[in-house]
């Protein structure tokens, strides 16, 4: 990743040469930069994301988001992913976000003054030229002119100055190096960013549609604790119950009441969110409810090459980029340690009188070469490089923490589709038999065959299953979307994105 790549050219011999060779020399230097030249990293030698064989399909169950998802190895990623849950609320909602969120505005002018930076840096590879055009009124002593009377004159001037610190070591040409990098690295952490609002709108929407759903459960749980109070305030007045029956199933409705704050609460929190990832306030906020039934759950999920995956990940792509960064910097610092050559020039005219301004007579012009090199610096420069070098290291390291936590995010997300498959199939036989419990066991107690107590474990089987129920199928919803976020997101076949975002990226994958 940072290899040496010293300048032979810096070794001049002490002969004179004629002047053709001096030329080529001239030419070698400028085409030589001090410092190491970046090479990606190597790729990683990874066969899978799991250990042992991933099975072609997760198991189904027969409720709604039970459906098996087939794993396809090599499939590619549609750029708007989010599409294959089939909700055109959803659509609509990614679709306000991408236009109005503020992170995504600020990523988008960070690259711009990513790009603008770059574009003033690489103006330092050529002269610079200067004209300038003055008058100056000046009273002289006599006696300079052989005259006992002071001398009043005016000196007009005009004249162009040229400016040229020869790149001889490749500092200015490792400066925009290091610049194209950063903006490599902000149009990527931009692809981030876009990466991140789509999947965390996605995942706000199912925890929205969940907790709408929970919440319709836990009602229904409600009508029927209270039927359950009417039975035995039946039995109650018929002599078949006892009032410490009544008052149980009172303090069981109480508490299942008392849960529903807390569900409306954590759902409206969750409007909140997604008011603020589309960049509304709030009280502004109308957008559409959330149901799980409304989502398809996709049948197909993408599995990229493990090869392909540092490509696909903007992270690691940004991570990448930020190496680059600093491995530019290294040269950088090697070229502050070497001289630096300018040339300058100027051409012009002084004339007292402005219409002698242009007359060849007035015509003055100069040219100067200087050679710059740091002697002492209380070992600044050296230090200065050696911190640039750690810095390197450093970026290298954090390049590999990324990688292996993007694999670690596609592994896992690949075991919790299977294991939420298997999940949702024992919470849906779950929450069958504890519904048949439950009928069955206020069947028996309205006759007088069973005792309270059963029925009421019953009701609470019942609203535990029914919860859990909702929360599996949610996480299949959840943790489909994970995937797609952790393979990249397809954002390379994305078209809502800004042109030069996706022209960077060309050729890459």
């Amino acid at each position: 990743m940072i290899e040496s790549a010293p300048c032979e050219a810096t070794a001049v011999r002490p002969r004179r040469r004629p002047p053709f060779s001096l030329l080529a020399t001239l030419a070698l230097l400028s085409a030589c930069a001090a410092g190491p030249d970046y090479r990606p990293p190597a790729l990683p030698r990874a066969a899978a994301y799991v250990r042992g064989a991933l099975p072609a399909r997760t198991s189904a169950s027969d409720v709604l988001g039970g459906n098996a998802q087939r794993f396809v190895a090599g499939l590619d990623l549609p750029g708007q992913w989010w599409t294959l849950f089939r909700s055109a609320p959803l659509n609509r909602l990614i679709a306000r976000a991408l236009a109005h969120n503020p992170t995504l505005e600020a990523a988008q002018a960070a690259l711009r003054q990513a790009d603008e930076n770059l574009a003033a840096q690489r103006g330092s590879l050529y002269p610079a030229v200067a004209g300038s055009l003055g008058a100056v009124r000046e009273r002289a002593s006599g006696a300079a002119f052989g005259s006992p009377r002071p001398v009043l004159y005016t000196l007009n001037s005009a004249s162009v100055n040229v400016s040229y610190t020869l790149d001889a070591f490749g500092g200015v040409r490792r400066q925009v190096e290091a610049l194209r990098a950063q903006a490599e690295y902000q149009r990527f952490a931009l692809e981030a960013s876009y990466l991140s609002l789509t999947a965390n709108i996605v995942t706000a929407a199912v925890t929205e549609a969940s907790l709408r759903d929970q919440l319709a459960a836990t009602l229904q749980i409600v009508r029927v604790q209270r039927a359950q109070l009417r039975i035995i305030r039946r039995r109650l007045a018929a002599g078949g119950a006892s009032r410490a029956d009544l008052l149980q199933q009172k303090a069981v409705l109480a508490a299942t009441l008392a849960g529903l704050p807390q569900l409306q609460n954590a759902l409206a929190q969750q409007q909140n969110l997604l008011a603020t990832y589309t960049g509304s306030l709030p009280a502004d906020y109308a957008g559409a409810a959330f149901h799980l039934d409304s989502l398809t759950l996709p049948a197909e999920l993408p599995v990229s090459l493990p090869s392909r995956l540092v490509e696909q990940r903007p992270d690691i792509r940004a991570y990448a980029a930020l190496l680059h960064e600093a491995t530019a910097e290294v040269g950088v610092a090697t070229a502050n340690m070497l001289p630096q050559i300018t040339l300058s020039g100027a051409y012009g005219a002084q004339a007292v009188r402005f219409a002698d301004l242009f007359s060849p007579a007035s015509v003055v012009w100069n040219l100067a070469a200087s050679v710059t090199q740091p002697i002492f610096e209380g070992g600044k420069l050296r230090h200065a490089r050696r911190a640039a070098i750690a810095a390197a290291q450093g970026a290298a390291a954090n390049y590999k923490a990324t990688v292996l936590t993007a694999f670690q995010d596609v592994s896992d997300t690949l075991l919790a589709l299977q294991a939420d498959a298997r999940s949702l199939t024992a919470e849906a036989a779950a929450e069958r038999a504890a519904a048949g419990s439950l009928s069955l066991a206020q069947v028996e107690y309205k006759s007088g065959a069973t005792s309270y107590p059963q029925v009421l474990a019953a009701e609470q089987s019942a609203e535990s299953a029914m919860v859990g129920l909702v929360k599996a199928r949610a996480q299949r919803y959840a943790d489909t979307a994970a995937l797609f976020q952790a393979l990249g997101g397809g954002w390379w076949h994305r078209s809502d994105v800004q042109k030069h975002s996706n022209d960077c990226c060309k050729g890459h994958l």
